[in-house]
């Protein structure tokens, strides 16, 4: 009888053809590995099912990458057939999850309460189920710096012989060792997760962190007494207030007030807006004071200065002041609240402020709440959430825009002071030294109108292409950098090409030259790129296709990569007017103009659809590119310098002193 560790941690991903399905395994503290086959050459059936009995029995966690919505689903069949299971089973669900339509995704889900082996799902707990976050195994592999990207080796379908059996046999080893290595680097938020589900009886570990924070504040409302969710039809349906139309008069709170003739047009103007949805209600919204603009988003209020570098002096500094706990504290402040769950929503939610100033920062107590309170907003707008109500949404970022802008007016009113930046939570300006007591008597005159909090950061020097991408040095040496500055980079995010912000950002801060920075750089993985291109698209090199996902970089020799796409959708047929024309030829008219010029000389006779051809785009064009998913195959780094030098040069050279 195969026996396991307790409460381990194992690794695992699945394959399935129409002719073989694998299963690999891999014990995360002891390396130990084990592997599955059910194939036309094989039968590993009666092993299999110890093993995931075993697992089971243990109370040991299966660990995967979407394995909830497609791995354990297949698993929990075998379990459930034993061994009468075929290939044929197998690989018909795995299809059925694969192909079901985006409403029924969930009919092939295994609830919680019903599995067999516990599930911690990686993709979950990082929010890559997000359209936003979206992230595959194989572009982690790329931000893991992995020493090799493999895509799956054959087209799902595809009967295998054995020799490809083989080969899918490797590959789902690789997918293992990866899902491994990633979950490594997520252990701090498995046990950020392991002890809130401690704490608070409840297994909170594939919920990611918005969810975290919205269930957290859920259980609070609802120990207070206010229901979030209606069950009397048998259903757990989320409370909700429907707004037909909103009245943005009606949200915008009374203490706002300008001066500025600009700010009070714009305000004007909003107070009569009637909104159906909140999508698109602030597009191309700006106002302009003394040369500064004032951009209004959904999101929150931006504007900057473009292509300067900001630097303080004995004569000036550079302040940054933002809002603490922003939007909570307008919802707190104000008694703003999702119609449906009253006031006393407020109290919970300011209690849950008041309490996370008791728990030390970094502890898993303070997280909880502090994604509690940053969580409401954004799910104020989501037609699944108990918190959604649109006026609820608008009333809070209005009036954090509305609010940031009388800040800003009246800094703006200190004599030399300018506006370097306005953004979600806050301001940063540049102010004399001699007016430094004016700024903190516009701040502490804003704090009593508004009842919020406002915290000071000092720059010394700020580097800014544009309001999404900037270096700020603080006073004590610690550096934020944002958009293309950046390199220390989410897990979601492009990894590609470090050693352009590097150099970037050491010719900024430490008057690096850039050629010799790049040249002498040490790290050949810094240098590396990555393409993304979707399902029914082929990556080109020459006569040779490459994988959707392909790390590369860009070289002395090698070639060029082009990006192959279907005809956009909609547009396969093109449809031309043929005409007769005097002297018996026949032409073919698509736009406007070749038909009007058509229709004078020659007879209209039909129409005639022509497949569209394939869209082509070239990946750094004009450029040499060299592949290397497999880093063992590259013997020499044949970097093309000059190509990483024109790009770390677009973040410096535009820049000019703030004068």
């Amino acid at each position: 009888m195969l026996r396991l560790l307790m409460t381990d941690d194992y690794i695992y991903d699945i394959e399935t053809y129409p002719n073989f399905y694998s299963f690999t395994a891999i014990n995360a503290k002891t390396g130990d590995c084990w592997v599955y086959e059910i194939s036309d050459r094989r039968n590993d059936i009666t092993e299999h099912l110890q093993f995931l009995w075993a697992l089971a029995d243990s109370r040991s966690r299966a660990v995967g990458f979407n394995n909830e919505g497609f791995d354990y689903p297949v698993v929990h069949l075998i379990m459930q057939l034993g061994e009468s299971i075929t290939v044929d089973h197998i690989y018909n669900k795995a299809m059925s999850i694969i192909n079901c339509d985006w409403n029924d995704r969930f009919q092939h889900m295994i609830w919680e309460s019903d599995r067999f082996i516990e599930q911690v799902d990686l993709l979950k707990i990082h929010h890559f189920d997000n359209v936003s976050k979206a992230t595959s195994l194989k572009m982690l592999e790329f931000n893991m710096r992995s020493n090799s990207i493999e895509e799956l080796p054959f087209e799902p379908g595809t009967v295998l012989n054995s020799d490809q059996m083989d080969v899918v046999l490797t590959y789902n080893h690789h997918d293992v060792t990866e899902t491994l290595e990633f979950y490594n680097h997520s252990k701090p938020m498995i046990e950020f997760r392991e002890e809130l589900s401690e704490r608070y009886d409840r297994n909170f570990i594939n919920f990611n962190d918005t969810k975290i924070g919205k269930e957290y504040l859920i259980m609070e409302l609802e120990k207070a007494g206010i229901p979030c969710y209606d069950k009397s039809s048998g259903r757990r349906e989320p409370r909700q207030t429907i707004r037909h139309m909103i009245c943005l008069g009606d949200v915008v709170l009374p203490y706002i007030r300008f001066d500025h003739p600009a700010f009070n047009r714009f305000l004007d103007w909003l107070r009569i807006q009637t909104i159906t949805e909140t999508k698109g209600v602030f597009k191309d919204l700006s106002v302009s004071v003394a040369g500064f603009d004032f951009v209004f988003g959904l999101g929150g209020i931006h504007g900057s200065i473009d292509s300067a570098i900001v630097e303080a002096d004995e004569q000036y500094t550079i302040i940054d002041l933002d809002v603490t706990s922003f939007y909570p504290s307008l919802a707190i402040v104000n008694r703003l609240y999702p119609a449906h769950l009253g006031e006393k929503f407020c109290d919970i939610y300011s209690r849950l402020k008041d309490e996370r100033v008791n728990h030390a920062k970094g502890s898993a107590i303070n997280a909880m709440l502090k994604l509690g309170l940053n969580g409401t907003f954004g799910d104020s707008n989501s037609v699944y959430s108990p918190f959604y109500d649109p006026q609820f949404t608008m009333a809070i970022t209005i009036n954090g825009q509305l609010s940031l802008c009388m800040l800003a007016e009246q800094l703006m009113k200190v004599e030399g002071l300018r506006m370097i930046q306005a953004n979600t939570d806050g301001v940063t300006v540049y102010v004399p030294r001699n007016q430094i007591e004016r700024v903190y008597m516009v701040r502490d005159e804003w704090c009593l109108t508004t009842g919020l909090e406002l915290e000071e950061a000092l720059y010394s020097r700020m580097m800014i292409r544009d309001v999404n991408n900037y270096i700020a040095e603080y006073t004590d040496g610690k550096v934020k950098r944002k958009g293309a500055y950046e390199y220390q980079l989410g897990w979601h995010q492009n990894h590609s090409c470090k050693v352009v912000a590097k150099a970037a950002e050491s010719a900024l801060l430490d008057d690096e030259n850039i050629e010799n920075y790049i040249k002498t750089h040490p790290q050949p993985l810094d240098f590396m790129l990555r393409t993304k291109i979707p399902r029914g698209s082929k990556l080109m090199m020459g006569d040779i296709q490459l994988q959707n996902i392909t790390r590369y970089y860009i070289s002395n020799s090698g070639g060029s990569i082009t990006k192959v796409m279907p005809p956009m959708k909609g547009k396969e047929i093109l449809t031309f007017q043929i005409y007769e024309m005097p002297d018996g030829s026949r032409a073919q008219a698509r736009t406007k103009t070749e038909i009007k010029k058509f229709e004078k000389k020659g007879t209209f006779i039909g129409t005639q659809g022509i497949p569209a051809k394939e869209r082509r785009f070239d990946i750094n064009k004009g450029w040499l590119i060299t592949p290397c998913n497999n880093l063992a195959e590259i013997t020499d780094f044949d970097f093309n310098y000059d190509w990483y030098i024109n790009e770390a040069r677009k973040l410096v050279d535009p820049l000019r002193t703030f004068k």
